[in-house]
């Protein structure tokens, strides 16, 4: 048995470790980026929809927060040099669509589809802000953003609430299969 030179060692750790954290970053940038596209077509499709409504303001005002989520991960994804899920044009219609088709069912399906995918990004943001946690060298900048989109997902969460959500028709089968459609889609922009 050969026995490793400590500084063999420790050169092959480091550069290990380097690679996996840049790995979970990709990820995560890459994940949220997607997420956050698909926000910002959501709101532009209920805005369509609903913009001249008394929802209307409201919709607005939780649309131009994702906007600047979107920004700030178009932002982090040049500075990180990662490369974009290959999906985007994909959940760039389907997402506008979602947001669309709800407001056409009315402003409490609208405020459904929010609820819906805003629940499914807390708990993602969450996930991620667990894994960071794990690392002592985790990129602290980026956990400070999740922890901020996090809490205005939640606030969006809590609007959508607050607006008669609930009293969407079929709420259940709908967040639920909202739900199920954006865990898909994380699971596919992690990868590809």
């Amino acid at each position: 048995m050969t026995l490793t030179h400590p500084a063999v060692f420790l050169n092959r750790f480091i550069t290990h470790r380097t690679y996996a954290n840049k790995a979970i970053l990709d990820q995560i940038i890459r994940v949220d980026h997607a997420g956050e596209l698909g926000a910002d077509r959501i709101y532009a499709g209920q805005l369509a929809i609903l913009g001249s409504t008394s929802k209307g303001p409201l919709i607005n005002h939780m649309w131009k927060q994702e906007k600047g989520h979107r920004a700030m991960f178009e932002e982090l994804i040049k500075r990180h040099r990662v490369r974009p899920t290959v999906m985007s044009p994909i959940w760039d219609m389907a997402a506008y669509m979602l947001g669309a088709g709800t407001a056409l069912l009315g402003d409490k399906a609208a405020m459904a589809c929010t609820v819906a995918v805003e629940t499914v990004i807390v708990e993602h943001y969450n996930d991620q802000l667990r894994i960071l946690l794990e690392d002592p060298e985790a990129n602290k900048e980026l956990m400070e953003v999740i922890k901020k989109f996090r809490d205005e997902e939640q606030e969006h969460h809590d609007t959508g609430i607050d607006h008669g959500a609930e009293q969407a028709p079929f709420y259940q089968v709908l967040t639920d299969v909202i739900k199920t459609g954006c865990k898909g889609a994380i699971a596919i922009s992690k990868i590809i």
